[in-house]
């Protein structure tokens, strides 16, 4: 195997993974102060008392944002696009696997043992966790497939206009424009219409969402450097500069 051949399986299954784990760890919203032990931080929104809270899928998003951005660099939009439609059919046929796990009878001793080390009911807690509705399944797809297309369009277009120079800039603002829409959009298919959240709670978690993946965004920008200068000493500085000419323009 070619080591561009094995460098695009490593993010690739990176990618999908990633994408997964979001997708199973999204449905908990947690507080971000709380976490670091500091008393939450509170506003006004809409009259509604709101803190600082997130969805956990945030937590591995910002790995999403460097492995889109560097596959897009030395492998094209059409790679990025590639990598999302699998993403989506591994995720769904984890919901399909999972919903059959949710389904099949367990065994009552599996539930007593359980029972004696403090789960009350083992079961339930199995069908609450990952028994996701519907909707958090379709906004969350729906979210990650607008904001991967956009982000890759959007980096190869500022790719182009800067002739493969400037890539934090390609990075940062692809990351800023796409994950608008994907923060709003993954909250407003799956909590609001799914859960009939109030538009107050609403706004306050993807506003804070945003805000999270526009920060780390900037603060990722070390990293990315760092995982394309090891990629590129890998292949090489010819090899690497041939196919991050080749992804600009066979787009």
């Amino acid at each position: 195997m070619k080591k561009e051949q094995k460098i695009f399986v490593i993010l690739a299954c990176l990618f999908v993974a990633n994408a997964l784990i979001a997708e199973f760890i999204g449905v908990k919203i947690f507080s971000l102060e709380s976490s670091f032990g500091f008393e939450p931080l509170s506003y006004s929104l809409f009259g509604q008392k709101m803190n600082l809270s997130f969805t956990a899928g945030v937590i591995i998003w910002p790995v999403v944002f460097v492995l889109t951005d560097i596959i897009n660099d030395f492998y094209g939009k059409k790679a990025v696009k590639f990598l999302t439609y699998v993403a989506v059919a591994v995720i769904i046929y984890a919901f399909i696997v999972v919903n059959f796990a949710i389904k099949v009878t367990p065994v009552q001793w599996w539930i007593d043992i359980n029972k004696a080390n403090g789960v009350p009911n083992s079961d339930l807690a199995f069908r609450y966790i990952f028994g996701q509705g519907q909707n958090i399944i379709v906004g969350s797809l729906v979210a990650f497939v607008i904001g991967q297309l956009l982000d890759a369009s959007v980096f190869h277009a500022l790719k182009t206009r800067s002739k493969n120079n400037s890539l934090w800039v390609r990075a940062t603002v692809s990351t800023l424009v796409s994950q608008f829409i994907d923060s709003f959009v993954v909250i407003i298919i799956a909590f609001k219409i799914g859960q009939n959240w109030s538009w107050a709670q609403v706004l306050s978690v993807s506003i804070n969402n945003y805000i999270y993946k526009g920060i780390v965004a900037l603060l990722m920008i070390p990293i990315l450097f760092m995982v394309h200068k090891w990629i590129e000493n890998y292949l090489g500085k010819e090899k690497s500069e041939e196919m991050r000419h080749q992804a600009t323009v066979l787009e």
